[in-house]
This record gives C-alpha cells, sequence and structure tokens, in this order.
C-alpha cells in the first residue's frame, strides 16, 4: 500500500521540455528528413512535416530539456523544492546528477504524473544523448518490476484501467487541489521559451506542478496538503 511508503524518500520530479530548435527552418536536411520520417502515421494527411514541429517538444530524440523541479518533504509537513534549468541542457543534466550523490538520496523512489512514459524516460534518454550515464534511479536495464523505484501517480489512479489517461489538473481539480494551471500550459511552454524568452516564467510553473503531484500523492494516503518551501539543499 502506498500509505507505507515513507514519504521522506519520495523525490517529487516534473520537468519542461522544448523542440530542440526554434522554427523548422533551422533544422538540418537531415533533421527534416528524420522528422518527416518519424511523424509520418501520427499526422494526419493535410498535416506537414514543418506543421507538425511543434509537437518536436514531446519527443527525447528532437527535444530538450529546459527545467527540472524536484521536491522532497522535511519534518514539518513542508514540501521543499528546487530547481535545474538553463539554454545548456547538459550542464543543467550534470548539475541535477550530482544531487544523487547524496547519501540521503541513496534509496530515492522517484514519483512523477505520467512519469513511466514520459519524465524518466525522456531524462534518461537525454542524458545518454548528452553523453553522460543516467543517475542510477533513472537505471532500469535488469531490473525486476518491483525493484525500479518510480510511483507514477496516473498509474495509481488508473487502478489497472490502461484506458484511462488523466491531467494532473484534473486530478488537482477532483481532489479539491488549487490548480498549478493558473498561469500558462504545457501547450505555451514552447512559445515563452522561444518567443517571449523568459525562462523564469516557466521554471515557476514547473514548481507548481511538483506541489501539485505531492498533495495529489497526500490526497491519495488521505492525508493533509503541503507547504511549500523554494530552495531544496
Amino acid at each position: 500500500m502506498i500509505q507505507n511508503i515513507p514519504l521522506e524518500r519520495i523525490l517529487f520530479l516534473d520537468i519542461e521540455t522544448v523542440p530542440q530548435a526554434g522554427s523548422w527552418d533551422e533544422l538540418s536536411e537531415t533533421e527534416q528528413y528524420l522528422w518527416d520520417k518519424k511523424t509520418k502515421f501520427q499526422r494526419k494527411e493535410e498535416v506537414t512535416a514543418e506543421e507538425f514541429y511543434e509537437r518536436a517538444g514531446i519527443m527525447a530524440e528532437f527535444g530538450k530539456i529546459i527545467c527540472i523541479s524536484i521536491g522532497m518533504l522535511e519534518k514539518n509537513e513542508t514540501l521543499k523544492i528546487k530547481s535545474f534549468s538553463g539554454h545548456d541542457e547538459k550542464k543543467m543534466l550534470q548539475e541535477f546528477g550530482e544531487i544523487f550523490n547524496s547519501p540521503r538520496l541513496n534509496n530515492v523512489i522517484l514519483c512523477a504524473h505520467n512519469g513511466k512514459e514520459f519524465d524518466f524516460p525522456w531524462i534518461a534518454r537525454r542524458y545518454l544523448i548528452n553523453g553522460i550515464q543516467p543517475p542510477a534511479p533513472f537505471q532500469m536495464f535488469g531490473k525486476k518490476p518491483w525493484e525500479i523505484p518510480h510511483i507514477d501517480t496516473m498509474e495509481l489512479w488508473k487502478f489497472g484501467d490502461y484506458k484511462s489517461f488523466v491531467s494532473l489538473e484534473l486530478l488537482a481539480h477532483v481532489f479539491g487541489i488549487p490548480t498549478p494551471k493558473d498561469d500558462i500550459d504545457g501547450s505555451m511552454v514552447s512559445s515563452i521559451y522561444y518567443i517571449e524568452k523568459d525562462l523564469q516564467r516557466i521554471v515557476d510553473y514547473c514548481e507548481k506542478d511538483v506541489l501539485t503531484l505531492a498533495n495529489i500523492f497526500r490526497r491519495m494516503r488521505q492525508e493533509d496538503l503541503l507547504k511549500r518551501n523554494i530552495n531544496l539543499d
């Protein structure tokens, strides 16, 4: 039962991603060809590869991570939040990976919403693409399912119903948790990054998602909502 998991072992996590390039014209001919080939069966016939490129931020081969926000619970029922962000993805990933050298995170459990389908594999793939080994909690090869330290709140909500998809925003609503989408939502991240060039606004949004994620997990355990404190040590 999830009530038996020590909350202080859980690292709540969310990432924000964007296409690797700000526009289709910035891609090489090879990249344009591979994107066209990759998305051919996902696009409607009338949608060109160039028009579909706005969705490159959801594919690790064609996107990049611009923010990773994490949160861990303190003894006083406060969620301490820290973010790693920047335009240099490799440097950001290296800094994020260093936190797993802490003795506190030796047996950490990662938690994300739709993390098993998105956040966890995305992070691992981008580490490899940047020439870095993923931190231990993201490495799954050779492990039995019960040895993988991952919690996915979407999976918990499904209760075995594989047809069901539920957004973080909807779960927040049904559990009576303040919405994290009070400023922007995921569809706006790319334009805010490339056009408005407002990375801090994206970081703030990502941190709100981490707090919401942690509170959804708390509600699933029939526990009270957490408070928030920035700057995780």
